[in-house]
């Protein structure tokens, strides 16, 4: 079975032999063109044209009425939660499969990450267990949400939308506002992907995505936040730019700020990219539905895209029968030089977070033991 796999991603991606990754990057439009561009212009840091463009352009089309260029995914998250007014010794609600970013984000802060378990469907957070938990864990005095066990304030509520595709988006949006809770999402995975025909990363009072090498499209290294809120706009841009006071000589700062902004050079290579999303999602669900026709023919889920939503499928998934079945096939297909990988280790189970407030984990732990990622490039 294990060879019959690694053969039919060879015939998908038309690779005999070699090395095939697991998600390569495309530059097949005006990456050059751009980037070219704005070396020239000698704007190359976090001042020049094309990071005005990538932030008109990314809002434009993820419908939320304000962008925010970052360095990285986890500079957008880190500045989202200050912006939702997570405060140290705080509380912010999370999924604990998630890529460690989403963590360390909210420990930049000071603040402690809360595990809620997963739904099998999406592959991130349950509705069905927040709801839970909220109902019977915590209380709400002066308009605000705290954990009774601890007394702390739950000050934020982070979902991951996992390899892209969404989360119950609309119970989880429902359940925050009754418990009085900022929504941040963290569509890092998601760009392109939508639920009820909304862009993620645009339900809460913000939302973040990631512009990884690795991601569905790149510019090396950037991210987003996304907002409705014009003040929270205003204040995230002050903030990713050191906090400096507009001047045309003077240097004068008013608050902590960050180097978040992202390099020109970077936008450059976004706003090629951002051009290609359509058709690099299009092509990323066609693969995914000849991956999901092959598996049919065996004892192998293949994860698919869960109920109103439109996933762009950034990393494609199985679940085989049991952790030895996983460890074998990743033992073999590496061998095979075709890259996959494991879900990454939960995060309570990794020392720093280890003693962070769980609730029941039995889905993260049933698909950490199963889940590989296999290949998923966009196919020229």
């Amino acid at each position: 079975m294990f060879e019959d796999i690694i053969d039919e991603i060879r015939r998908l991606f038309k690779k005999s032999s070699g090395f095939i990754p697991l998600h390569e990057p495309r530059f097949q439009g005006n990456e050059s063109k751009y980037v070219v561009d704005a070396i020239t212009s000698t704007f190359v840091s976090s001042v020049g044209q094309y990071v005005d463009q990538f932030e008109d352009r990314i809002a434009k089309y993820t419908g939320a009425r304000f962008a925010i260029a970052t360095v990285n995914g986890t500079a957008a998250l880190h500045i989202a939660l200050i912006l939702a007014g997570v405060k140290k010794d705080e509380l912010v609600i999370t999924q604990s499969l998630s890529f460690i970013a989403t963590c360390n984000a909210i420990s930049y802060i000071g603040a402690d990450p809360l595990f809620i378990d997963i739904d099998k469907q999406t592959l991130g957070m349950s509705s069905v267990s927040l709801s839970d938990f909220l109902e019977s864990k915590t209380e709400i005095k002066d308009n605000n949400c705290y954990h009774i066990p601890s007394g702390k304030r739950i000050a934020a509520c982070v979902p991951m939308h996992t390899f892209g595709h969404p989360v119950d988006l609309e119970k989880i949006t429902e359940l925050c506002k009754v418990h009085k809770i900022p929504l941040v999402e963290d569509a890092a995975e998601s760009i392109g992907s939508r639920y009820k025909g909304k862009h993620t990363g645009t339900f809460g009072l913000l939302g973040t995505i990631s512009l990884n090498g690795n991601k569905t499209i790149t510019s090396g290294g950037g991210g987003a936040i996304l907002t409705d809120d014009e003040y929270l706009a205003k204040l995230g841009k002050h903030l990713t730019t050191q906090s400096k006071i507009p001047h045309r000589w003077e240097f004068d700062h008013d608050m902590i700020g960050y180097n978040y902004r992202m390099p020109n050079i970077n936008a450059a290579l976004a706003c090629a990219q951002l051009e290609q999303l359509d058709s690099f999602v299009e092509s990323k669900r066609r693969l995914s539905e000849k991956y999901n026709c092959f598996f049919k023919d065996y004892p192998i889920l293949f994860m698919q895209e869960p109920k109103d939503s439109y996933s762009n499928y950034w990393l494609n998934a199985i679940i085989l029968s049991d952790k030895s079945e996983r460890d074998a096939f990743l033992e073999y297909s590496n061998d095979q030089l075709v890259m996959t990988r494991p879900v990454w280790r939960l995060m309570h189970k990794i020392k720093m977070f280890s003693n962070s407030y769980c609730e029941d984990m039995s889905s993260s732990e049933w698909v950490s033991e199963r889940l590989v990622n296999i290949p998923s490039s966009v196919i020229l």
